[in-house]
């Protein structure tokens, strides 16, 4: 996707103008705050919340937005904890050496974003899962969630780790623009899905056609996996990020219900 493509989609940069009335969740009852997770080549900051003094805690990773790892991806962790998880986001763009959350231009921002493996990606959160289990997290009841780019990851780490109970994946594109370092689309890895996924998607998403999601429908049905869709009328790209305006908050508010009743279904969540 070209920068002017994805603004014209609703792909609003996190530098961008923020709405007032912003969800805010504190961290009374939470154990929350910035980690480094060892990695292959270094150590990725990680951002978590998990409820304070609970033993063995369901493990949820949360795969942010190209934006990088901005204030509401942090809160959409705590929300998690509140719900009885230990939610990781980690900040898999690291490397890039730049404040994504800072860069005004999607010009800018999309080739660093795009530079990112899948391979080095998939690792980044085996290493988090990892990291998660030293910390007593269970890793037994595993589960991620991923908004715009992150819901992708959710459909490619599906198909990767047999360790996964179940996926939550926000308006993940199920097809790629041409790039040698992303071996395979989601579409393209439906026979090789290893856990449940729930896609949420907008009916009105100007980057992700409907016939798209269809697509991935038809495929993962003809593999024989286990996933279900909800396509929300009239709802743009990113209607569950209440930071920018293409918030929907009956979309939003209905997507967050069905993310809980399909972690607890596939046992993440109590």
């Amino acid at each position: 996707m070209t920068a002017t493509a994805a603004a014209a989609a609703g792909y609003t940069l996190a530098a961008g103008p923020v709405r007032a009335d912003v969800i805010k969740t504190d961290t009374t009852g939470l154990d929350a705050g910035d980690a480094r997770v060892k990695v292959a080549d270094g150590e990725m900051p990680v951002y978590f919340a998990r409820p304070a003094g609970v033993k063995n805690p369901p493990v949820v990773l949360v795969a942010m937005e190209i934006f990088g790892l901005h204030e509401y991806i942090k809160d959409v962790t705590r929300r998690l904890a509140r719900l009885g998880a230990f939610a990781i986001a980690p900040d898999y763009y690291f490397r890039k050496g730049t404040d994504l959350t800072k860069i005004s231009e999607m010009s800018q921002l999309l080739p660093l974003v795009n530079s990112k493996p899948d391979a080095e990606l998939l690792s980044d959160l085996d290493s988090t899962v990892a990291w998660a289990k030293s910390q007593g997290g269970d890793t037994g009841r595993l589960g991620i969630v991923g908004f715009c780019r992150g819901g992708r990851t959710v459909w490619e780490y599906a198909a990767h780790s047999s360790d996964l109970k179940a996926g939550v994946a926000f308006y993940g594109p199920p097809v790629d623009a041409p790039n040698p370092l992303w071996p395979k689309s989601p579409t393209q890895l439906a026979p090789d899905m290893k856990a449940p996924v729930l896609g949420l998607y907008g009916e009105a998403d100007q980057g992700i056609p409907v016939a798209q999601v269809e697509a991935l429908k038809a495929a993962l049905a003809a593999a024989h996996k286990t996933a279900e869709f909800k396509l929300y009328p009239g709802a743009p790209h990113g209607f569950h990020a209440d930071y920018r305006a293409s918030y929907r908050k009956e979309a939003a508010e209905d997507a967050w219900a069905q993310l809980q009743a399909w972690f607890k279904k596939y046992h993440v969540l109590g």
